[in-house]
């Protein structure tokens, strides 16, 4: 059980000006998480996508809280528990302070790569 680190890029300043921010975490695996996104609250629209292999099982949670300690599984537009078992792009319904994402289930073959996308309003 690892905590990955996501990667960031930016267009835009991410603080201001509608700007778009991209954040990955590669490799995930069963009972992997990616460590909490905690700069993104002020972003109106998120989005998920979730690729790689899966295997047999693979399962990855989208997980909030807003205190960093206790996490729930995020929902999508429809209402939608994000737990994701094929490959997807979603919507990230809820306005938390903190976003991870985290492998519930898999074998020994699964690989995610999580891209969560966050634009200013």
């Amino acid at each position: 059980m690892a905590v990955i680190a996501f990667t960031e890029a930016a267009s835009g300043n991410r603080l201001g000006d509608r700007g778009i921010v991209t954040l990955t975490w590669t490799g995930l695996v069963n009972a992997d998480s990616g460590t909490p996104v905690t700069h993104i609250a002020q972003f109106a629209d998120r989005s998920i996508q979730v690729t790689g292999t899966f295997g047999a099982g693979g399962t990855v949670l989208i997980e909030g809280s807003l205190d960093g300690v206790t996490y729930a599984t995020l929902t999508d537009q429809s209402d939608n528990n994000l737990s994701i078992t094929s490959a997807k792009i979603e919507t990230v319904l809820q306005l938390v302070k903190y976003i991870r994402p985290r492998v519930s289930a898999g074998d020994g073959t699964t690989s995610l790569t999580i891209t969560l996308v966050a634009k200013g309003e």
